[in-house]
């Protein structure tokens, strides 16, 4: 599989930058979310059950702890970027936060960090940390989940923000010199194709540096998992989602780059659609597209040169 070949890949893009393999560490930071705790809402959105995507072991480990035990599954690279995953990872004090950061960055194999969280919840002070990063040479992103630009669905689905949210915390981002990763999801409910790609049209207007794109998984603990085992959700099928994502690639710019094509989780916790079991499916089935179809950017008449 050569997806960079395709897509503009943040893997190749950081080994043509650095010279080498670089890897993202997930680290726990024992975050959570103003939309689960009662700030903006309760319950959070209804496709989440963060459990799902992270270690909850790891939260009871300290950072330079939890980077020991996540570098030695990277067996492949000396060099890392450290990546707070779980939650919300910007809901906190700024000392607590300048703290946390500041323990993952000090490891002399770390060369930057990357931070996920919500569009509102980046408030100023966050902003001017993180710049401080990008000073004093560290690789920073700031990933932002967003999975839709169109408001009715971030209201059907609990988001808690609009995209006027995601627009003000993205511009202002980049311009402090912040590269900014956007999250998305294909598969929502009530949504087509053509609100995928409007979505992105959307968000490359706005400026993005990255993108994040996953299929809608339903899981165990969440309000989509009480719809669709009452049958009235459905789960995208592998095909729905090669079309939907493939076409979203070919509708990026090609400076854009993807840090993620597809996800994966696991059974007992993931109801549906099971495919996202294998991780090699979906990204070798859009390759696949991509080679039929045309590369990253091709929708729009431009042409991807890979990385070297």
């Amino acid at each position: 599989m050569q997806l960079n070949q395709h897509i503009n890949m943040f893997g190749a893009d950081l080994q043509q930058r650095y010279g080498e393999k670089i890897h993202k560490l997930t680290l726990h930071g024992g975050f959570s979310c103003p939309n689960r705790d009662g700030t903006v809402g309760r319950g959070g959105c209804t496709f989440c059950n963060v459990a799902s995507f992270s270690d909850e072991a790891q939260q009871h480990q300290s950072i330079a702890e939890q980077l020991v035990r996540q570098a030695k599954k990277a067996n492949r690279a000396s060099r890392y970027l450290a990546y707070f995953q779980a939650y919300t990872s910007t809901y906190a004090e700024i000392c607590l936060l300048r703290d946390m950061y500041q323990q993952a960055l000090s490891q002399a194999d770390i060369v930057g960090i990357c931070v996920g969280t919500r569009p509102d919840c980046v408030s100023e002070a966050v902003l001017d940390l993180l710049s401080g990063y990008c000073q004093q040479g560290y690789e920073v992103w700031l990933e932002l989940g967003l999975q839709s630009a169109h408001d009715k669905t971030l209201k059907k689905i609990n988001r808690g923000h609009d995209f006027a949210c995601y627009q003000t915390t993205t511009i202002a981002a980049r311009q402090r010199g912040i590269k900014v990763c956007t999250h998305l999801i294909a598969g929502l409910p009530g949504e087509s194709i053509n609100d995928n790609l409007a979505t992105v049209a959307r968000v490359a207007e706005t400026g993005t540096d990255g993108l994040k794109l996953h299929p809608l998984h339903i899981v165990t603990g969440s309000t989509m998992a009480k719809a669709w085992q009452a049958d009235r959700l459905t789960a995208l099928e592998l095909e729905e989602y090669v079309q939907r994502a493939g076409e979203m690639i070919r509708h990026t710019p090609v400076d854009i780059i993807y840090h993620r094509i597809s996800a994966t989780a696991r059974r007992p916790t993931l109801l549906a659609p099971l495919w996202c079991e294998n991780r090699w499916l979906a990204m070798n089935a859009i390759e696949t597209y991509l080679i039929e179809m045309g590369n990253q950017g091709s929708a729009l008449g431009q042409s991807f040169i890979p990385c070297g």
